[in-house]
């Protein structure tokens, strides 16, 4: 298993990002029968969890590398977020994005000072030639998913979830797209109680329910399930991107794969799908009952729990359960067009 320092990604998130709030969720509670609680990383910097990653990345540049740059490729959120960071720590970014980016997040790569360079049908595309622009420059790339630093900034939403809860929860539900995400989730708690069963080595105390499993929920959209298709053939595969409202989940996840596949192979419990008209009818939930905005690929947990792509099982221990909803940048038209459509 590949080493995650948590350590430096918890400095590097709280220099750049903060502690996104965990909202409890009445509504889901009484759907599940169980505590339901919201972690609303549409509320970080730059409006999604990518800035997590971003910044555990990009402090972990030598000198030397922050001098030459950094290159990203991006649906839009990581880029914003890698724009975001090199820009207070004066790196020059260059970030690569597919034809089809959403403009809110195209807008925000800009706005932060990166040059944004829109190359490729598919995200597949744009990362091959934002790789080949970091080879022939020298400065570094920054995957969005298959890289230890990365992995483990977005991690720290586990310890802010445990911390706020006082406990692990029963299980947390997260979207899953290049792995990175519930990767460093899923490794952060195994890490964590790795730490605490050491502590407590032959002593009598009763730690069960602080420190017991949480399992690990992968939520995939069915127009963008390239990691469940990966793990379910056993190695990285390609499949053809399809239209989707959780374009965010978008593209592949690269077929050198060195660490995001083997981490959620190894660590994720449940793979629900969720298909277009769940994913709409999540979001439309999340303006109309929580108050909350958030993008389609932000949306695909929460989906899973109200369409019964995932019910907690009958053998999950007693404990809260957390959805995070990953981001909200999403262009105005595509909101009203859902939130019009249900009015039908």
């Amino acid at each position: 298993m590949v080493t995650l320092d948590f350590d430096h990604a918890r400095r590097a998130v709280a220099s750049h990002g903060h502690v996104t709030p965990l909202l409890p969720a009445p509504g889901l509670t009484e759907w599940l029968g169980r505590e339901v609680y919201l972690k609303a990383e549409c509320f970080q910097n730059t409006g999604s969890f990518k800035v997590r990653g971003a910044s555990a990345r990009l402090e972990a540049l030598s000198k030397n590398e922050r001098l030459e740059g950094v290159v990203a490729c991006s649906s839009g959120n990581h880029g914003r977020a890698v724009a975001f960071v090199a820009d207070r720590m004066g790196i020059p970014a260059t970030i690569f994005v597919p034809k089809w980016v959403d403009p809110v997040k195209l807008a925000g790569i800009q706005a932060a000072g990166a040059e944004a360079r829109t190359v490729g049908s598919t995200f597949d595309e744009s990362e091959a030639a934002a790789v080949a622009e970091a080879v022939e420059t020298g400065r570094t790339y920054v995957s969005a998913y298959d890289d230890p630093w990365v992995i483990a900034g977005q991690g720290t939403i586990a310890f802010e979830v445990e911390s706020a809860l006082g406990e692990r929860p029963s299980a947390i539900i997260a979207p899953l797209s290049g792995g990175g995400l519930l990767a460093g989730i899923a490794a952060a708690f195994r890490e964590e109680r790795a730490a605490v069963d050491g502590r407590s080595k032959g002593r009598s105390r009763n730690t069960a329910g602080r420190h017991s499993p949480v399992r690990t929920v992968g939520c995939s959209a069915a127009n963008a399930a390239v990691m469940l298709a990966s793990v379910e053939r056993g190695q990285p595969v390609e499949l053809p991107e399809q239209d989707t409202l959780a374009n965010a989940l978008a593209g592949g996840i690269g077929l050198q794969n060195r660490f995001s596949l083997d981490l959620v192979r190894d660590l994720v419990d449940d793979y629900p799908v969720v298909d277009e008209a769940a994913i709409a009818d999540a979001m439309q939930y999340a303006v109309e009952r929580l108050h909350l905005v958030v993008e389609g690929g932000g949306a695909v947990g929460l989906a899973a729990v109200l369409s019964g792509a995932w019910l907690p099982p009958k053998d999950l221990r007693p404990g809260p359960i957390v959805i995070v909803l990953s981001g909200g940048n999403v262009a105005t038209d595509t909101l009203l067009e859902i939130l019009r459509s249900s009015e039908r």
